[in-house]
């Protein structure tokens, strides 16, 4: 199937009608076979009722909608009361029932869901930006005591994104531009890869047809030639790890075209000149045989220097776990090679969605860059000032750094120790006076680095503290 039928699924056909509820529950049980549905179908009557007269733009019948919010809820793997709230996430903003109903009848966790994915009436505000700005914030509060609500956000959105056909062209434009800037980003902080991936494809697809349109020509018109290279790839490796007696999956992907077009406009090359369309992926059972596959792959094809990355023992900032190499493959061409566990693949297809699904967890856990955001947005009351900060936080490379006792801070890229008193605690950033990195003595504008351990100095005698010189070189906001 071409990159774009999968992404923009309206290019085949229209929304078929999904107004029976099975599939959802199909999808629900093959996650959770024990679990009751009771909630759930409770939840979608409520539903179906509260929206039984109302249409979405396309024409279709506005249940649909949430139920297939759901269904994107349920195929990650989430539980019932997130189910619930997805199927009831847009009752309290766009019909007669009220937060009070959903509490009344669905319990406190639903209706706080409920109430973190709901956006505040627009009469309320002077402009659509202060509306989006005060909508934000509240969800961002909301996500700090439990992180389901952005995960049935981006549900909302990828399922708005995908049926985005249905309304006007310049709304389509606002929509997708507000997908690429927040909704996408949020999503890749979150580890959920294949959603932000999705996201930033169908984005592209609204923002700039043209271009999308012939990227995906030419991506389709390399498929089979594509195809014959993977698999003659795929077969090698396998031959490979059965001799050092690796068990593992071998699969080929390619990549998605948002990637693609950014690496051609950040490197001003054209498509011809991007060789990295394609990776092979290599799902183990352990983290030794993550190494030995990557024994068995640089030891059969000559790996690329400077292009090998080792997220294993050092995870991105959103814990995504992966070796990554890059070698001559078959054919003197280049193949990137990624190696995982089957629990970091999860991971790193579903992020902390992941948790939920296994553990089922409710709480945000420990989100420093979360925690950093709502810090600072309390004190701007600007609303395109707000947005900007935001985009710009969530764009932000981060690093973690280690306090003398183990716990792990979490920094944007190029912080200082300076950043890192203010992060362990505000008084510590007042009173500091210098600092340690690795057991030596630094500047407090040395840059760190992830894995750095950092220890600070304090002092509470006249002049110790804040400098205006500081504004200088710190990286956080506060």
């Amino acid at each position: 199937m071409a990159t774009a039928d999968r992404v923009l699924p309206w290019r085949r056909h229209h929304s078929a009608p999904i107004e029976e509820i099975a599939p959802l529950l199909t999808a629900y049980r093959k996650r959770h076979p024990k679990a009751s549905v009771a909630l759930v179908n409770k939840a979608y009557e409520a539903a179906r009722v509260a929206h039984i007269s109302q249409q979405r733009s396309s024409g279709e019948a506005y249940i649909n909608h949430p139920i297939a919010v759901a269904r994107i809820v349920a195929d990650i793997g989430l539980d019932d009361i997130s189910l619930a709230a997805a199927l009831l996430h847009d009752a309290v903003e766009d019909t007669e029932i009220t937060l009070e109903d959903v509490q009344r009848n669905f319990g406190d966790e639903v209706a706080g869901l409920v109430d973190g994915v709901t956006k505040l009436e627009r009469l309320q505000f002077d402009s659509r930006e202060a509306q989006q700005a005060a909508t934000m914030r509240k969800m961002l509060v909301a996500m700090a005591r439990d992180m389901r609500v952005l995960i049935i956000k981006l549900a909302d959105r990828l399922h708005n994104m995908r049926t985005l056909a249905g309304v006007p062209l310049d709304k389509q434009q606002r929509i997708a531009q507000e997908t690429l800037d927040i909704y996408a980003p949020l999503a890749n902080r979150l580890g959920m890869q294949e959603i932000k991936q999705q996201l930033e494809d169908l984005s592209f697809a609204a923002l700039y047809p043209k271009r999308f349109a012939e990227l995906d020509h030419l991506v389709s018109s390399r498929t089979p030639e594509r195809d014959v290279y993977l698999e003659t790839a795929i077969t090698e490796v396998r031959a490979r790890l059965a001799d050092v007696h690796i068990i593992g999956d071998v699969t080929g992907r390619g990549k998605h075209l948002w990637s693609i077009y950014e690496k051609m406009v950040q490197k001003d090359k054209d498509f011809d000149e991007i060789f990295d369309l394609v990776a092979l992926r290599i799902i183990v059972d352990s983290v030794r045989d993550c190494y030995g596959a990557l024994g068995c792959i640089h030891g059969k094809w000559r790996p690329v220097v400077g292009r090998f990355k080792d997220y294993i023992a050092m995870p991105k900032f959103n814990l995504y776990q992966s070796l990554h190499t890059t070698v001559i493959g078959p054919g003197g061409k280049p193949l990137e090679v990624q190696i995982r566990t089957r629990e970091m693949h999860e991971r790193a297809e579903w992020g902390v969605a992941a948790h939920f699904a296994y553990k089922q967890g409710t709480q945000s856990g420990d989100s420093d860059w979360l925690n950093r955001i709502i810090d600072w947005q309390s004190d701007i009351t600007d609303p395109n000032e707000f947005m900007a900060g935001l985009k710009s936080d969530l764009e932000q490379e981060e690093i973690f750094v280690f306090t003398p006792k183990g716990r792990v801070i979490t920094l944007p890229l190029n912080s200082t120790p300076v950043d890192f008193a203010y992060a362990v605690h505000t008084e510590v950033g007042h009173a500091c006076v210098g600092a340690r990195v690795n057991g030596r003595l630094v500047s407090l504008d040395a840059s760190l680095g992830s894995g750095d351990t950092c220890e600070i100095f304090t002092s509470k005698v006249d002049g110790a503290g804040p400098s205006r010189d500081w504004l200088g070189f710190v990286q956080s906001p506060r």
